[in-house]
């Protein structure tokens, strides 16, 4: 019954007939997830970084097997997009919900990105391996809101956790 009321939340009945999920950041993030002092230089470095983050907000338990999951994904094919963002993302058996952190690095760090440009923004996400809808949905929301040339400026010149969350949720 509980798991029946958690869905509900988390999905919308269109006039279709389809049921969408609805990824609402600010359930996702919070101050805890997100960090605007990324000191790694080096793409391993960023990804322990944020799995550190995760951890300390206790997001995650088995970092190793999340490590795991993200540098595989890596090796298939590199997370780091256009307009200096990066997307590591990973799939775990040891992940029971969604979980997502924000980091912002002052210095940019190759990331083997699609247009050959060094990343500065890193969004993170683990999802269980057997929900792939939440997982798209927020890969898909992600990449639609850093399309913006204004929404990433204004990321990169945050000068709080409240202050990314806020600029994400408008």
């Amino acid at each position: 019954m509980a798991s029946q009321l958690h869905l509900q939340k988390n999905l919308d009945f269109s006039a279709q007939g389809f049921y969408t999920v609805i990824m609402n950041l600010k359930t996702v993030l919070t101050k805890d997830t997100i960090s605007l002092n990324l000191k790694g230089t080096t793409k391993e470095e960023i990804v322990n970084e944020l799995l550190d983050m995760l951890v300390a907000a206790k997001k995650i338990s088995d970092r190793d097997a999340a490590y795991t999951a993200i540098m595989d994904r890596e090796r298939k094919m590199s997370t780091g997009m256009k307009h200096g963002i990066a997307i590591p993302h990973g799939k775990s058996p040891t992940i029971n919900d969604l979980v997502a952190c924000i980091g912002v690095s002052n210095t940019a760090v190759d990331f083997d990105s699609l247009d050959r440009e060094p990343c500065r923004i890193f969004i993170m996400t683990l999802s269980p391996q057997e929900k792939t809808g939440p997982h798209l949905q927020f890969l898909a929301e992600i990449s639609l809101l850093f399309k913006s040339a204004e929404k990433r400026q204004q990321i990169l010149k945050a000068s709080s956790a409240e202050e990314v969350i806020k600029t994400l949720s408008e």
